[in-house]
């Protein structure tokens, strides 16, 4: 049976709340901290880096759409359905905010490429050191909303390698693997019911659990220690380094997390940091959107938001394709 810790307004929230952080951060991408300190951002604001209107998503949410369609059609992980989403999106303006597809980082066309070329789904990702971004970080929520509606809260060794093979479509390199990994278990201990402080401290000490001593992944556990510092959520703002590492992109979203208390405040906290900083109100924006709840994004973001409907519609399909099977 579907647990009854998730419903369909929580996938809702959680796409939205994804969507909401990507479209307030893609104006002022790569901007400098100090010149958003100067003029920060306060609402849902246009053009900017990507000349795109305000409530304009980019590939963060696509990719992250473009899976959930896949699963909804699926209803399996079909890696190689998957990937031809991904290249619907990438040459054919599919799943798009505008109809024009923008903001695809260097790795994840790469990885495109080598699917077009001929390589298998699992086979076209980049594995080399370099390739640590965060372009599967941002997209990997649907594999955990699908696991948690299937098998509950239990991400055994199963579980995580379909987390892994998501992600290793784009990002193969073990230290991407883990970033997902660890954010996989925090979002399911949101939907556990779990506060944000628990959910955030349980996740972290799951994936030491399962990565510490893996041999897949013990050699690049070390660069997730900071995490575990029992100051980290007190450290100062000049320490949240915001580029697009993908060590780093979840460092800032779990930071934001943890210093504020409503959904309105971390997105701007994290957009204000700039950088990165459609992906970082991304990723922490889809968590806090499943925690905080629709009611506390704010209807005037919304409203701007670009094909709200056509977001909301897939959330639905998604949800419901699981719940119709699993009751």
């Amino acid at each position: 049976m579907v647990s009854e810790m998730i419903n369909q307004e929580t996938v809702t929230a959680m796409l939205l709340g994804h969507a909401v952080g990507d479209a307030m951060g893609v104006p002022v991408e790569l901007a400098s901290r100090w010149r958003l300190e100067d003029n920060p951002v306060t609402e849902m604001r246009g053009y900017g880096a990507h000349a795109q209107p305000p409530g304009s998503w980019s590939g963060d949410t696509s990719l992250t759409i473009a899976t959930m369609d896949s699963l909804s059609r699926r209803k399996i992980f079909d890696y190689e359905d998957i990937m031809c989403n991904f290249v619907n999106w990438y040459s054919g303006n599919l799943f798009t905010a505008n109809d024009i597809t923008f903001d695809c980082d260097p790795v994840t066309a790469e990885a495109i490429e080598n699917f077009l070329k001929g390589s298998r789904p699992l086979d076209s990702g980049i594995g080399d050191e370099y390739s640590n971004e965060n372009g599967a970080l941002i997209r990997i929520s649907p594999a955990v909303v699908y696991i948690f509606m299937t098998r509950g809260n239990n991400f055994d060794a199963e579980a995580m390698t379909l987390i892994h093979n998501l992600a290793k479509l784009t990002h193969a390199h073990p230290r991407t693997l883990i970033a997902c990994g660890i954010y996989s278990l925090v979002l399911a201990e949101i939907f556990d019911g779990q506060n944000l402080q628990s959910a955030i401290s349980n996740g972290l000490n799951r994936a030491k659990n399962f990565y510490s001593e893996n041999p897949d992944f013990k050699d690049e556990w070390h660069h997730y220690d900071l995490f575990f510092d029992k100051d980290f959520a007190n450290l100062p703002e000049k320490n949240i380094v915001s580029r697009v590492y993908v060590v780093d992109n979840l460092k800032a979203a779990l930071w934001c997390l943890l210093n504020t208390d409503n959904y309105r405040d971390l997105i701007l906290k994290a957009v204000n940091l700039g950088g990165d900083a459609d992906t970082i109100a991304a990723i922490s924006g889809g968590m806090a959107g499943a925690f905080y709840g629709l009611e506390q994004i704010p209807a005037e973001w919304l409203a701007v938001l670009r094909k709200k409907d056509y977001l909301e519609k897939i959330a639905a399909d998604f949800y419901n394709t699981f719940a119709k099977e699993m009751y």
